[in-house]
């Protein structure tokens, strides 16, 4: 059925296909949690033994024996029965995990981030495989108790090439860690509080291991020339027999055999599915603009916006974590798979509407059309922050527009600091009003200010904050003026607009440039008004419909009828000579009791 999200069938009882259907999206899921779930587990866990290991490497530009003391702490957690089923599980089933997300992931718009965090994670069995089998497997195997003085030894004198292997390792390693961690915390809130620590341990830690690194081999080098260093240290239980080294290495280079082959298998299926896509039925994804993608039967909405290149947010690459790729459905929606748990979950959080699907979980099956409903350069700031773009909506507004009277005489007969000053005064005054009332200041015009009530509640409200403004205003600038009167000739005079309308407001702009507007006839005879305030000699010019609904009463105040560009009949207003004494005839007082306090020099 057309229009449809989910393919809920019209009957009320429910056909076997689609409890099987149902039942699938939902194990697939609950599947996909899972996977997310265990690569971070054993991501932190590998992250949390390379980070021990950097600690116990900086403990060398103290010396080599407090390297060898922390390195017994380190045995103790990493080395007990709890410590090496943790981290070995955890090193196979993350590799497992790097090589299926390397599979299931296209080639369309990869980040440099996510491109160096999988290159980096295939690397790393390859470079720490020498390093576990003649350290923890000799231990396990031939019971070669090796402590960081034959380590040492190993790296700077007998093999130093082991030694740049090593540091490439950890540092490797940390990047890969570091990108992943900075991947899961950068969309929480606390991220921009954590970002500091993080970042400065990130640098640190490393540095200071290699610097310890350093110094202890340049102090295991000056030792090997001791014979009874030698003698302590460098016996056959301590670094093996060379029939057993042998051994190890044999092992190793079948393991480093197996890891290549398993990196290569997953690059044959990965030409064997696309020699099938490219050989099956193609999917037609139309977008607003006119523009066409066409796609693989499997392929996701994100996948077939990247392989257009179209622009298309995804603030978390695909993960079904920040929602910025939702689109919205038109038509096709009837013929798609619906969501799974984990789309559900983000779709719900959201309160997205019934066509609205997340573009990098929805594979749709045949033609499709599709509205992206975010900006294609969306930030992972905004989504941290919740600051989600407001998309354009039809809803009653209240426009209060007001400008500052002979601003330009007083640009001419000032300094420019002084006359920045005092306009910045002015509009501080007149926004700290429109925010107390409960409006959003959101345009401004050098010497004038532009602001919307009704955002999140109904015309009555509106039109109530909308008059409470004024009072405010009103007392705002009389304080201003007590301030600024003994250095200006008169005080400073402005005029206002009040109108309210169905009007659309939204995000306008371009990339991260985006700004929050008004359009429609709302703003328009506001400005209007603004502007006739002049012709009345008056402070404000209010429309009949805003008074009244404000719940005023508007015979207090002078009506007339004016001619509004624009609109072919005249529109019924009211003058109000003062504003500020609206603030005790409103509930303005009750806002703020006290009005704030200006000084010279900002």
């Amino acid at each position: 059925m057309e229009g449809r999200t989910t393919a809920e069938p019209a009957s009320a009882t429910l056909s076997a296909e689609h409890v099987a259907n149902r039942v699938g999206q939902a194990a697939a899921g609950s599947r996909i949690a899972s996977i997310r779930m265990v690569r971070l587990v054993t991501g932190l866990t590998l992250f949390t033994y390379v980070g021990t290991h950097l600690l116990n490497h900086s403990l060398g530009n103290i010396s080599v024996g407090a390297m060898e003391e922390g390195l017994s702490i380190q045995k103790w957690i990493w080395q007990g029965v709890l410590g090496t089923g943790a981290l070995y599980l955890a090193l196979i089933t993350h590799f497992s995990l790097g090589l299926r997300a390397f599979y299931e992931r296209r080639h369309f718009g990869w980040t440099w981030t996510e491109v160096v965090q999988l290159t980096l994670g295939l690397c790393i069995p390859f470079l720490l495989m020498n390093h576990l089998f003649v350290t923890r497997i000799a231990l396990t195997q031939f019971g070669v108790q090796k402590g960081y003085p034959q380590e040492l030894y190993s790296f700077w004198v007998a093999s130093p090439e082991l030694g740049v292997q090593q540091a490439a390792v950890l540092i490797v390693a940390w990047t890969h860690g570091c990108i992943g961690v900075y991947l899961w915390l950068r969309l929480k809130r606390s991220f921009e509080h954590l970002k500091p620590l993080l970042l400065g341990t990130a640098i640190m830690l490393p540095v200071l291991a290699l610097l310890g690194f350093y110094q202890g081999g340049k102090a295991v080098r000056l030792l090997a020339h001791d014979p009874v260093w030698r003698a302590a240290n460098l016996n056959p239980w301590q670094v093996g027999l060379a029939p057993e080294n042998a051994m190890l290495r044999w092992e190793r280079n079948v393991s480093l055999a197996i890891a290549l082959g398993l990196v290569l298998l997953v690059l044959i299926a990965r030409g064997v599915r696309a020699w099938r896509e490219r050989h099956g039925g193609l999917v037609r994804v139309t977008y607003p603009n006119g523009r066409v993608a066409r796609i693989p039967s499997g392929f996701s909405i994100l996948e077939a916006s990247r392989s257009a290149r179209i622009p298309h947010a995804s603030v978390c690459g695909g993960r079904a974590r920040c929602s910025t790729c939702r689109i919205r459905v038109i038509t096709g929606s009837g013929r798609i798979p619906p969501p799974h748990d984990v789309e559900q979950a983000v779709l719900h959080r959201i309160g997205a509407g019934p066509l609205v699907r997340l573009a990098c979980q929805l594979r749709p099956e045949s033609d499709i059309s599709v509205v992206p409903l975010l900006p294609p350069y969306w930030t992972a700031a905004a989504v941290r922050t919740k600051t989600a773009p407001r998309p354009g909506e039809e809803r009653f507004i209240v426009v209060l527009m007001v400008d500052m009277r002979n601003s330009t005489r007083l640009a001419e007969t000032r300094l420019p600091f002084d006359t920045v000053f005092i306009i910045d005064r002015f509009i501080n005054a007149i926004g700290t009003a429109v925010t107390e009332a409960g409006g959003l200041p959101n345009h401004f015009t050098g010497d004038g200010l532009m602001a919307a009530f009704g955002l999140a509640c109904g015309p009555e409200q509106a039109c109530r904050q909308a008059i409470t403004a004024l009072g405010l205003i009103g007392r705002n600038i009389a304080a201003l003026n007590e301030v600024l009167l003994a250095e200006m000739a008169e005080p400073i005079r402005f005029g206002i607009g009040v109108h309210g309308s169905t009007a659309v407001v939204g995000e306008i702009g371009y990339a991260e440039s985006r700004v929050f507007t008004t359009l429609g006839d709302a703003a328009n005879v506001a400005s209007r008004l603004e502007s006739a305030s002049k012709t009345f000699a008056c402070q404000a010019v209010v429309s009949h419909t805003v008074l009244t609904l404000s719940g005023c009463d508007a015979s207090q105040f002078p009506q007339h009828e004016v001619a509004v560009r624009g609109r072919t009949a005249n529109l019924v207003v009211h003058t109000i000579a003062d504003v500020s004494t609206l603030y005790h005839q409103t509930d303005a007082s009750s806002v703020a009791r006290s009005p704030p306090r200006f000084r010279r020099g900002g």
